[in-house]
């Protein structure tokens, strides 16, 4: 999977962009805040459609279009997957009138109008921002949004029983809450259960089977950034366990391997069933839920250290290197396309030899969009087979 055109209108730094984007390697040089980024958030917008800056859509529209009556917002991609060419389009229609915004969003495929889950896993694409660091030392539900976001992506029907599972989570929240401050027949709560286990197991089965395939791949890829001196292994702690701990003990311990590919879908959803009926009481009594997907936990870690709670930044940067690599191979394996891989100056912090092992390790992929401000980083061997492009103040130009 290859991207050949990308437009883009009234899209954060850029009024109007439309550029032909070259097959293999493509750098963006430039200084900051000219727009190299916002060209990169574009593209993975189409694959996710969330902004991994923006806290809303509308701080996705250009400035300036804002200020009007009413502002469009545009992401156009021409692209080839499985040997035919597609069309994405998005569009963020802002409309100000009487003191008021309202936001809609337009999705097309191939001039097909889509929803949101419809649409993800149409266009594939991987992503590293500097500010990345947090699916290690951020929250667990930064651990949440990253596995989703990738998850999205390759399992069909799962962006959609993700929503389904947030939206019955609220109703349930506010019916625990209702039930521990008033009272009333706690058998109310079984309808949600139902559906909450419903969406919820396809959450888990998603979960269970991607961790430990993305362990895999992202082991190699960090023991080849490491020269074999590292060993990453990724432990996912979901809040519902269909393990049972051993006699005596409580919980798995935190660093404890577990295979829980054993389990269907239908034994995770009898064996989620039973395990809310187990805490009712207690749920009722706190007005919230307490066991399910939206409370998993992963961590990461390398010969034994937390990267999360002890490693050093390099260790870090490491870490999201190999899982972005991972998640390129992963994709591959599951779609059977390669995803666009995006880059944000991916070699500041590095040394000159996981630079080198990183810039030989991005030749696998079919496409690639990197950011630097400064070229001099690249070795000049590979500044030959890539494609070089400046950024000035939101306008793209070739260099050769």
């Amino acid at each position: 999977m290859y991207l050949t055109r990308l437009s883009l209108t009234d899209f954060r730094a850029f009024a109007r962009l439309d550029m032909e984007v070259p097959r293999r390697i493509l750098l963006l040089v430039g200084d900051n805040a000219q727009g190299k980024t916002s060209l990169l958030e574009a593209v993975y917008y189409l694959a996710t459609f969330t902004s991994l800056h923006a806290q809303s859509d509308r701080q996705l529209i250009h400035f300036l279009a804002a200020q009007e009556a009413l502002a469009v917002g545009r992401i156009t991609a021409e692209f080839q997957r499985g040997g035919r060419g597609h069309r994405l389009e998005v569009r963020l229609i802002l409309e100000n009138s009487n003191g008021s915004a309202r936001l809609r969003r337009e999705i097309l495929v191939d001039g097909i109008k889509r929803t949101a889950q419809e649409a993800v896993g149409f266009f594939n694409a991987v992503i590293f921002l500097p500010q990345m660091t947090r699916v290690a030392d951020g929250s667990p539900e930064d651990r949440r949004r990253y596995l989703n976001l990738l998850l999205s992506q390759a399992h069909p029907g799962y962006a959609q029983a993700l929503s389904e599972y947030q939206q019955v989570l609220t109703q349930r929240n506010a019916l625990l809450k209702q039930l521990g401050e008033r009272g009333g027949d706690n058998s109310q709560l079984d309808y949600w259960d139902g559906l909450l286990v419903e969406r919820g197991a396809t959450l888990i089965y998603a979960r269970n089977t991607a961790i430990s395939e993305i362990e895999r791949l992202a082991a190699q890829f960090h023991g080849r950034l490491t020269r074999q001196q590292e060993v990453l292994r990724i432990f996912y702690q979901p809040a519902y366990d269909p393990l049972e701990p051993p006699a005596g003990q409580y919980s798995l311990p935190l660093m404890t391997s577990a295979d829980r590919s054993r389990f269907s879908r239908e034994d995770l959803r009898r064996g989620f069933q039973e395990k809310l009926a187990a805490v009712r009481g207690e749920e009722i009594a706190r007005g919230v839920t307490t066991v399910g997907p939206h409370r998993d936990e992963v961590r990461f870690v390398s010969n034994g250290v937390d990267l999360g709670s002890f490693g050093s930044r390099g260790q870090v940067r490491t870490l999201l290197l190999s899982l972005k690599l991972a998640e390129v191979a992963w994709l591959k394996e599951k779609t059977g396309e390669w995803p666009v891989l995006l880059l944000d100056e991916i070699l500041a912090e590095l040394d000159m030899q996981r630079r080198a092992d990183l810039l030989e390790a991005l030749g696998e992929g079919e496409q690639s969009l990197m950011t630097t401000t400064d070229l001099n980083l690249f070795d000049p061997a590979f500044i030959q087979n890539a494609s070089v492009w400046r950024v000035r103040q939101g306008v793209v130009s070739s260099e050769g």
